[in-house]
């Protein structure tokens, strides 16, 4: 369980393809305090760290990971927004976080608002945003701006956009969606007795 509140931006430092897996290699200033086993999310992909070295660790994706999320795009040197799983005694900064993204978007549009960023982020797959949601976007906790049929908007203030990958975002890119679990549930209880 995450918040979406990123605690670090970790950089990739190794990929190796094994079979249908990938291996992923990074380095973070909090390696030191992971554990082998320990749940963290990676741009909003919750993937378990195998092994520790100095202070680089690594995860593996498997196939299915692999498809629905924009991992098979990250090379050598690329920043990943990372958070540690939320602890049970601290506030809920963001909102809740499964780590389990849902489908990718496509970056379609970034205004410079004179102090901040608005971010227009496309879809195709059958997922809903209201207008003041959450949703998460490579891990990061926002607030819906605008909500349309299979798109939506964020505005980014500065501490985000400089201490996430948002810097990095073009329009094109391919960005990881989670959107919020209780929209979810309500969304399929609709359906079902519709």
């Amino acid at each position: 369980m995450f918040t979406g509140i990123i605690e670090q931006v970790a950089v990739v430092k190794k990929v190796v393809r094994e079979n249908d897996n990938l291996h992923i290699t990074l380095e973070a200033p909090f390696t030191q305090e992971l554990k082998i086993d320990q749940s963290v999310a990676h741009n909003g992909i919750c993937l378990t760290v195998v092994n520790i070295e100095n202070q680089e660790y690594t995860v593996t994706a498997i196939h299915e990971t692999i498809v629905k999320t924009n991992i098979a795009t990250w090379e050598v040197n690329k920043k990943i927004n990372v958070e540690r799983c939320m602890q049970m005694n601290g506030r809920l900064d963001g909102h809740i976080v499964q780590g389990h993204v849902d489908t990718t978007g496509t970056c379609t549009a970034i205004e410079d608002q004179n102090g901040s960023w608005k971010y227009t982020i496309s879809y195709t797959d059958e997922h809903v945003t209201v207008e003041k949601g959450s949703i998460t976007i490579n891990g990061v906790s926002l607030t819906v701006v605008d909500s349309k049929d299979k798109s939506f908007s964020v505005c980014i203030i500065p501490y985000t956009y400089e201490h996430t990958n948002f810097h990095q975002l073009n329009v094109g890119d391919k960005v990881n969606l989670e959107f919020d679990i209780i929209g979810k549930y309500v969304a399929k209880l609709f359906n079902r007795t519709a």
